[in-house]
Parts: structure tokens; sequence; C-alpha cells
């Protein structure tokens, strides 16, 4: 009665591997790590906003707007439910994906207005958190293009068969992804250029 026991549980085991069942499990570790890493670099630019506010806060004193509009893009993305753990519906995508696109305007138009305060843009503290933060955007713009491989990757495979008949018995579905609406503009770094020259902001 044993043999047959492990018998069976070998024959599952070898159909299983053979229907993608240990693919699956490989994809959707892979997307989960990927969206971390998005999260953790969201988290580091969500964390550069306080010391770059509090930078130019003494300089820019008739742009009160402007600092206001990127203290509220943080504190939206801040009451975010997202976890590292758990990915996100389709709508929190959306919401995850519209609260990031805002602060990144919200930066960039900051970006832009400091480009009239000579005296702040040879400060060496906003200079030093400006590095930061195009590094950051950078290292976002790497993680949020390696999740939507990932996503991609994961969702190609369980729509095939016979993946199909084994992710719906075990409960995977397709994950969502960054949408393509104004992508472009969200995934661009905020860059200053520091010199004595007319700088363009972008």
């Amino acid at each position: 009665m044993k043999f047959l026991r492990v018998l069976m549980m070998l024959f599952i085991s070898v159909i299983l591997s053979g229907c993608g069942y240990n693919q699956i499990q490989t994809l959707d570790e892979s997307v989960k790590t990927a969206w971390s890493e998005v999260l953790n670099q969201y988290q580091r630019r969500a964390d550069l906003v306080p010391q770059i506010v509090a930078s130019v806060d003494a300089y820019m004193t008739h742009e009160k707007d402007v600092l206001t509009q990127v203290t509220e893009a943080r504190a939206k993305v801040g009451s975010l439910q997202v976890s590292p753990n758990r990915l996100p519906t389709e709508e929190e995508m959306k919401q995850f994906q519209a609260a990031q696109g805002q602060m990144t305007s919200a930066l960039s138009r900051l970006l832009a207005v400091s480009e009239n305060y000579p005296d702040l843009k040879a400060s060496g503290l906003f200079s030093d958190l400006n590095v930061q933060l195009e590094g950051t955007e950078n290292r976002i713009a790497t993680a949020r293009t390696r999740y939507i491989r990932e996503v991609q990757a994961y969702n190609t495979y369980i729509r095939q068969f016979p993946q199909v008949i084994i992710a719906k018995i075990f409960g995977y579905s397709v994950k969502p992804n960054f949408g393509v609406e104004n992508q472009a503009e969200i995934m661009k770094a905020p860059k200053v250029q520091f010199s004595n020259s007319p700088a363009k902001a972008q």
C-alpha cells in the first residue's frame, strides 16, 4: 500500500511537471520578485521627496503651490495599499500607476521652476539630491521594464495549452501589468542641468 502511494505521488509529480506546473511556479516567483523591486525603487523616490522639499523651501518663497503639489503627490502615493507580498489587482495597478505618474509630473514641475533660482541651483545639497533623484528615476525605469517583461512571460505561458488547464486547477490567473497610457511620460526620469548656461528641464 505504501509503495502504491509513493508510486502515485511520483506519477502525479511527473504529470504536473510535464504540464508546466513547475514552470508556472518559477514564472510566478519571478513576477513577485520584479514587483518587489518596483516598489523598492518607488519607495526610494518617495523617501527623497521630503528632503528635496526642505532643501528648496527657503528659496522658493513664491512657488508654494509647486511645493504643495509635490507634497500632496507624495501623500497620495503613501496612501496606496500596495505590498511586495501581494500583487495588485487590475484596478489597484491603475491607481498605483496614476499616483506615481502624478508624482513624476509634480517633481518635473519642481525641477523646471528651480531653474529660476540661481542660488538654489548652486546649493550643494540640492544638487546632490537631484543626482540621487535622477539615479532613482533610472532605477525605477529599469525595474518597471523588468516587471513588464516578467508579467508578459508569465501571462503568455499560462494562456497556452496545456498550462492553461493546470493554471485554472491551481488558481493561477493573468497578472496585471503597467498600462501603455502615458507610459513614456511616466517612465521619463526628471533631469536638471547645472551649469552657467541656460538649462532645459525635461
